[in-house]
Formats: structure tokens, C-alpha cells, sequence
């Protein structure tokens, strides 16, 4: 029997405002099959499908800039609730902040994570300093403006470090280029990424050793998933790329598989978890994200990005941890739709009250 109630999915269309987004200068007359495009209007009819099990009114909106639009569109539709997949608007990845306070101030119950949420774990720096007071283990980092030099002499991190861009997810501008071991090599990937990108970035202690991915659901931790370098060629940095994530048939995206649940002993085990659920409760964390941790040779757990509304498409590594606890994707659908749905009853409760 589906639950009375009416949904709507609003969702970003996908706009290139990067000439690179792998991090990399890609070759002349190089056809990239890029997943987070082509696959993305078939994801948002999928998970419309899905939740049109559920309940009895499913429609989806696609958000841009035209605020007053939007508002309209919501406003006519009035939904119960509104499934936030906004990851950027208009390709500008800080916004998606701004959306999320906009479904706040209009009164409409939404899924994920608050506004200041999302905007303090997009820039990476911030969560650290967050991570850090509650005593959480981050990489040592500094950051650098897209004006400002960097000078050896000042240059005190351990080598190897990545770089990565400041305010950017999805591993846009993360490439094999992103780890290096000298001055001369990090230099020139800095020039790189300024002269794409034009924006801050920040260059942190490379932490060699196992990445794992944690998912939590509501308080619920879903089992751990290891992401495995085992075929990469010798040479590549065991990171996950731009292309490892989104570029087809890439050297990264055919030897970066997840394996779920990850072989870990309990004590190592518990001790991800705990760490996990910390950073969570640290960033203000609502309904599901994912927690990306680094082991290093102690097997001390490192927290490298606390993601809030991570990635829950059918082949997302958050819907593979969920499959991995007997949630199959309409239901993992079903479940986050239905916390907003509680605190939307809790108040019509308030307010009756």
C-alpha cells in the first residue's frame, strides 16, 4: 500500500563550466565517456520510478539560477516533502548550500543534511578545523589562494602530499597528478590547477594505506567497503580519481573496485566505526553520508572527507553497503524519504499544538 503523500525530486541538470574536470590536461582528440553526465537524466527517472512504489504523487524538478521559477514551481506543486539531490547550481558547487536554505525559509520539510552542513564540508579546510577541536585525525594541510605563491623555504609537510581543490567534490581535479613527492612536481600541478580551475587549493599529507568508505544511515553505520588498487599500474598513486569515479574504460575507473563488506579484524573495525560516527555527529550530519578514511601503517584511522548527500544512485558505493545490509535501492529510497516525512508530521504536531 503506498503512503499518501506527495514527493518531489529536485535535482540539478549537469552543466561543464571547466574546461578539465579530471584534474589533468586530457590529450588532442581524446572522446571522454563521462558517467556523470550521460547517466544522470536515466538515474533521476530511475529513482522516480522507485519511490512511485511508495507513495502516491512523484514528480521531479530540475533547479537553476532562475530562483523565482523555482519557488513558483515548488510553491504550485506544494510538496509534503522535497528530495534534495541539488549538488550545484549551475555547476557552481557552492551553492548547493544556498538551495538547501531555500527549501528551509519557504517551510518545506527536505531530505539530507542541513544547509550549514553542506557548505562547511565543501570546503575542505573547515572540516578539518571541525574534525580537529572534536579530535578527530585529519592529514596535516595548508591551503593556497589562486594569487598566492608558494615558497619552498615556508613549505613544511612531509612529502608525499595531494592536492586537491578546495570547495570542489565528486574528485573534480583529481588525477594520478595529484600526489607528488617533490617541490618541482608539486609546483607544477599547483600551476595547473590555479590556471583551470582558479580557485583555492589545499595541500594535505598523503596518508599510504587502506581507503575505506563508511556509510551511515540515519544512526545506522552500513557495513565498511574497502576501495581496492590491486590492478593499477605500478607507479599510479592508490587514490581515487575524477576518472577512477566517472571516466569509462580509464586505467583508474577498471582498478578502483569497492569491495563490500571490507575484511577487517574487530578492533581495527571498531575503531573506524566510532571515528565515523564522531566526524557524523561533528559536522552535524542528518539522514546518510559518507565518511572517507585513510589507514595508515598503525592502522589509525584519518578522516580525508566527510561527504553529507553522497552519491545513493543504483550502482553508488552508499547503495552497495545498504544492499550489503539487506536495504535493496527502492528501499534505501524509501527510508530517507521517510525521515523528512517524520519531521514533517512532527510539525504539523508542533503547530497544531
Amino acid at each position: 500500500m503506498k503512503t499518501n503523500a506527495k514527493i518531489l525530486i529536485c535535482y540539478n541538470s549537469p552543466v561543464s563550466i571547466f574546461k578539465f574536470y579530471n584534474g589533468k590536461p586530457s590529450k588532442k582528440g581524446t572522446l571522454l565517456n563521462d558517467l556523470s553526465e550521460s547517466g544522470f537524466s536515466k538515474e533521476i527517472d530511475s529513482i522516480r520510478e522507485n519511490l512511485q512504489q511508495h507513495f502516491t504523487i512523484v514528480q521531479s524538478l530540475a533547479v537553476d539560477r532562475n530562483v523565482e521559477t523555482v519557488i513558483n514551481r515548488i510553491n504550485e506543486f506544494s510538496p509534503d516533502i522535497i528530495f534534495n539531490f541539488v549538488e550545484s547550481i549551475e555547476g557552481i558547487a557552492q551553492y548547493e548550500y544556498c538551495m538547501a536554505g531555500l527549501f528551509e525559509l519557504l517551510g518545506y520539510q527536505f531530505t539530507g543534511n542541513y544547509p550549514a552542513t553542506l557548505g562547511n564540508c565543501l570546503n575542505k579546510a573547515r572540516t578539518k578545523n571541525i574534525l580537529n577541536s572534536y579530535g578527530i585525525n585529519t592529514p596535516k594541510y595548508i591551503t593556497i589562494k589562486p594569487e598566492e605563491k608558494l615558497l619552498a623555504s615556508k613549505f613544511k609537510l612531509r612529502f608525499p602530499v595531494i592536492l586537491k581543490l578546495l570547495n570542489e567534490d565528486a574528485s573534480i581535479g583529481i588525477s594520478e597528478l595529484s600526489v607528488v613527492d617533490n617541490f618541482n612536481a608539486l609546483r607544477k600541478q599547483l600551476r595547473f590547477l590555479k590556471q583551470t580551475y582558479r580557485q583555492e587549493v589545499i595541500i594535505e599529507e598523503y596518508i599510504e594505506g587502506r581507503e575505506l568508505n563508511v556509510a551511515v544511515l540515519g544512526t545506522e553505520i552500513l557495513p565498511i567497503s574497502e576501495i581496492e588498487f590491486k590492478g593499477l599500474p605500478q607507479g599510479l598513486p592508490k587514490i581515487v580519481t575524477y576518472d577512477g569515479k566517472w571516466i569509462a574504460e580509464s586505467i583508474y575507473y577498471e582498478n578502483t573496485k569497492p569491495k563490500c563488506p571490507a575484511k577487517l579484524n574487530k578492533s581495527v573495525q571498531k575503531k573506524i566505526e566510532k571515528t565515523a560516527l564522531l566526524a557524523f555527529e561533528a559536522m552535524n550530519c542528518r539522514d546518510y553520508a559518507r565518511i572517507d578514511i585513510r589507514l595508515d601503517g598503525s592502522n589509525t584511522p584519518y578522516v580525508i572527507e566527510v561527504n553529507p548527500n553522497p552519491d545513493i544512485s543504483n550502482d553508488s558505493g552508499f547503495a552497495r553497503a545498504a544492499a550489503a545490509a539487506g536495504i535493496n535501492h527502492s528501499e534505501l529510497l524509501f527510508k530517507i524519504a521517510n525521515f523528512a516525512l517524520y519531521r514533517k508530521k512532527n510539525d504539523t504536531k508542533n503547530k497544531a499544538g
